[in-house]
């Protein structure tokens, strides 16, 4: 029979484990956001490949607003694995830290009349 105590445990890891990964994927997105738009610039400014740099922004923003999703998604593991005030409240900021800063990159996607 397994008990309560392993199962416990368990969860926990796994959760660790998710909470991990979603972090990974949210700081590699953003990561290869800026890489990706690193070389579309210099291949703009070398070889006047047919970007511009309107183009260019929006892709990047796209990659750091996905990221920023995967991080809020890891910082709600955190806060299911040890669910303390203290955890909580620093969600809480965190969550409207990066979603004031979503917010306005959106805005100003928005504002530059972005081509899909």
């Amino acid at each position: 029979m397994v008990s309560i105590e392993y199962l416990a445990s368990f969860g926990s890891s796994l959760l660790t484990l998710f909470e991990t990964l979603l972090k990974v994927v949210g700081i590699l997105l953003i990561f290869y956001g800026g890489v990706l738009a690193a070389g579309e610039i210099i291949l703009y400014e070398v070889r006047k490949k047919p970007y511009s740099y309107a183009h260019i922004r929006r892709m990047f923003t796209d990659r750091i607003l996905f990221g920023l999703e995967f991080l809020i998604a890891a910082d709600v593991m955190v806060t299911v694995r040890e669910p303390e005030l203290g955890e909580i409240l620093l969600l809480g900021a965190i969550v409207v830290i990066r979603s004031v800063l979503g917010y306005f990159l959106t805005k100003e996607m928005s504002e530059y009349h972005f081509k899909q």
